[in-house]
């Protein structure tokens, strides 16, 4: 089977049977603070192609602030803070999937200013396969935000230690992406996001 119709035939299969959980959760963000439910933004897909990723809006709506999410950062709302803690808030990314910008797995997409960083030799590789919904670098920073908020300089932090570690990631993902990596990776995203601690 390929990838490009295993991602379609799950993702598809995913949106049918969480789609009681995702109009509950589009109806607390609504009841919880004003705004819209889903929240869009700018990535660098596959060849450097920007496209609008989609999640659940778990800020308030127009904040204003870094790109980074630092700690306890006020702008998450009460609903937000549940959603980001059980990566709800990427669920919409499953339309992603559908619509071909995404995969299921591979390297997570990038802002353009973090993408212009990576240094022209990963980059191409990085680039070469579509980004995803969760990759091995997301499960070895699943506690980014609390490191960056323990950095005295997050920006500076994210930049010349979390995003080389990630790109890393990226580059030996797509040196070796096969239906069973993916396979594993979301096993392993399932078991640390809502397995037993």
């Amino acid at each position: 089977m390929s990838k490009r119709l295993f991602d379609l035939l799950l993702a598809a299969a995913a949106l049918l049977l969480l789609s009681p959980l995702m109009l509950a959760v589009a109806l607390a963000i609504r009841l919880d603070s004003p705004g819209p439910v889903f929240f869009r933004q700018q990535r660098v897909g596959r060849h450097g192609v920007p496209f609008n990723i989609h999640k659940f809006r778990s800020m308030r709506d127009g904040a204003a602030g870094p790109a980074l999410t630092v700690g306890a950062d006020p702008r998450i709302t009460r609903v937000g803070a549940w959603l980001r803690r059980l990566r709800l808030d990427e669920l919409p990314q499953l339309i992603d999937v559908l619509q071909g910008t995404m995969s299921l797995v591979g390297p997570r997409p990038e802002l353009p200013r973090y993408v212009a960083h990576y240094p022209p030799a990963l980059r191409d590789l990085a680039l070469a396969v579509r980004p995803g919904i969760t990759d091995p670098s997301s499960l070895a920073f699943l506690d980014e935000a609390e490191r960056l908020a323990a950095a005295a300089d997050p920006e500076r932090e994210y930049i010349e230690r979390i995003l080389p570690a990630k790109l890393q990631c990226a580059a030996d993902y797509a040196a070796r992406a096969s239906l069973g990596t993916d396979l594993g990776v979301l096993w392993r995203t399932v078991r640390a996001l809502w397995g037993p601690r």
